[in-house]
């Protein structure tokens, strides 16, 4: 047996030969490349141009809401000075009320003090009832002079004397508290 050799042609492939950038071929890269850089400015100039805008908006609204912020708080400083003479007005009402009471108040005290000197004459002898008696006109005197005084007369007697004796203002303001809170503290039983 005689062996036979087979043997297949062997297949060449040809390859393509690219093709030369010649005549418009070799145009279409650098064309391609302006063609971008213009597309790129366009989009830029747009794009600033829209900042721009939005910008100019921005800023008509910043100055359109400081000039509301403004207004409203001219409002605002406009209320509080209302508010703040309609509370002047009333602490000026409760410091006379305040006055007329303790004015009333030190007149009553004296009247009882001098309706009781008698007593005192019977039960301790005329000098504690001279005692009364003069506590009573000192009381009535002091309620006189209250009534006589204006409620900034009174403020400033009073300045005056805590300069003078703090001492005996500090020891006054304490006592007077404590007699406060003795008699709140009486109406809650």
């Amino acid at each position: 047996m005689a062996e036979t050799s087979k043997t297949t042609p062997k297949k060449t492939t040809a390859r393509k030969a690219a093709p030369t950038k010649t005549g418009a071929t070799a145009a279409a890269p650098d064309s391609n490349t302006a063609e971008a850089k213009t597309r790129f400015n366009a989009a830029l100039e747009e794009a600033k141009a829209g900042a721009a805008a939005l910008k100019a908006e921005a800023s008509g609204k910043a100055v359109n809401l400081r000039e509301q912020a403004k207004g409203k708080g001219e409002d605002w400083v406009s209320e509080a000075k209302a508010y703040g003479e309609q509370a002047k007005g009333k602490a000026g009402e409760l410091a006379v009320e305040g006055k007329t009471k303790a004015s009333d108040a030190l007149s009553s005290l004296g009247k009882m003090v001098a309706d009781n000197a008698p007593a005192i004459d019977e039960r301790f002898g005329t000098q504690y009832g001279d005692y009364a008696r003069k506590a009573s006109r000192t009381l009535h005197e002091t309620s006189a002079k209250l009534d006589n005084k204006s409620v900034e007369e009174i403020g400033d007697d009073a300045r005056k004397f805590v300069r003078e004796s703090p001492g005996l203002a500090v020891g006054l303001a304490a006592v007077a508290g404590f007699l406060i809170a003795r008699v709140l503290r009486g109406n809650r039983d």
